[in-house]
């Protein structure tokens, strides 16, 4: 199975700038938040990778699921750094509203392959 170029792009440009605020937060001295937002936010392409070695779109659909789950985690951790000050209201802001693109499409390649394997005649 293959996932069309604009998801596997985004999440891959969106792993880029999580790794650059990790950079930026461990320079705060900040370890714990900065691991956990690196960890779940450079899974959903990672994940997104995995799902386009897939044999079956079932198994496609499961990796796609757990890059959406991980794209939901991201979008709290972003949050939180961006609540408690770690990190500007507007790279807050800005980080969010593309975790959320990334959240949209996922939800919506799955919403599309969840109704494909619901029609296929059961083997």
């Amino acid at each position: 199975m293959k996932e069309k170029g604009i998801i596997r792009e985004k999440s891959f440009a969106f792993a880029l700038r999580i790794v650059k605020l990790n950079r930026f937060l461990t320079q705060k001295n900040e370890y714990v938040l900065s691991r956990q937002v690196l960890r779940c936010g450079t899974s959903i392409g990672a994940n997104v990778e995995e799902a386009n070695g897939s044999r079956t779109k079932k198994e496609f659909a499961q990796k796609l699921g757990s890059a959406y789950k991980d794209a939901n985690e991201t979008k709290y951790w972003l949050t939180l750094l961006k609540d408690s000050g770690m990190i500007s209201v507007k790279e807050g802001d800005s980080m969010i509203g593309d975790c959320d693109e990334l959240l949209k499409m996922l939800g919506s390649a799955l919403k599309t392959l969840k109704s494909s394997l619901a029609s296929q005649p059961k083997s």
